[in-house]
């Protein structure tokens, strides 16, 4: 019996750390041939240096329109194909608006907002043709609750979620299923503007849960059969409060 993901070509994006290189690391495990995104270069090599085949390295800097504009086709010719592709790269601020900058504020929501759309975008063309194809983003549950830490970000996360369910309508009489994966608190970068004392607190409450227990849940969805659509996955720790 073969695994589940056998002959699948996967990108991930923010695939160097994370939840990002933990759902690589489990796909590659299930069969896939991951195709893994990311800024940093020597990260990445090291990555693929160490993966036995199963990655291929694909340096693109969300940010940057151009690298980000020539990202699928620069995959595409790589690998002929994509299977899925999982929008995972994001950034995160905390705390009071009014403490935020404004080019904070425009880096975020260009890689957690704008980078995801043009990405689907771009691929789009290549799945509606194969008549197949799963689309996966890391929203958050902060994309399904108004926390008042992060303004911004639960923002970025709400658009996700509206971006999901109305491109899923569109695109689902084409084969291609989209969904999210919502995570709560995951022990990552992204806590890294976390005020220190509610970091320490939502640690030692057993609050956070690991980049691992995010990929188990990307695993899930892309496992259903074809029939099957897992719109969002919320993942929470189970002493999480929000």
């Amino acid at each position: 019996m073969g695994n589940v993901l056998d002959g699948k070509i996967v990108v991930i994006t923010g695939a160097a750390s994370g939840i990002g290189l933990a759902t690589s690391n489990l796909l590659m495990s299930e069969g896939a041939t991951v195709v893994m995104v990311d800024r940093n270069k020597a990260a990445l090599d090291e990555l693929v240096a160490a993966s036995d085949g199963k990655a291929i390295a694909q340096v693109t800097d969300l940010l940057d329109a151009e690298s980000c504009a020539a990202m699928v086709s620069e995959i595409l010719a790589k690998t002929g194909k994509i299977d899925i592709l999982y929008c995972n790269a994001g950034t995160y601020i905390g705390g009071d608006l009014v403490d935020t900058t404004a080019e904070s504020i425009d880096r975020m929501l260009n890689l957690n907002v704008n980078a995801v759309i043009k990405n689907v975008h771009a691929v789009l063309p290549h799945m509606i043709e194969r008549g197949v194809g799963d689309i996966i983003v890391t929203s958050s549950l902060a994309g399904h609750s108004a926390i008042k830490h992060e303004p911004v970000y639960s923002a970025s996360k709400w658009a996700m979620t509206c971006f999901t369910q109305t491109t899923r309508r569109q695109v689902n009489k084409h084969g291609i299923r989209v969904a999210q994966v919502s995570p709560g608190p995951v022990i990552s970068a992204l806590l890294a503007d976390w005020e220190p004392e509610r970091l320490q607190a939502v640690k030692d409450a057993g609050a956070v849960i690991e980049p691992s227990e995010v990929a188990s849940a990307v695993l899930y969805i892309l496992s259903r059969p074809r029939n099957v659509t897992i719109h969002d996955m919320i993942v929470l720790p189970t002493n999480v409060d929000a």
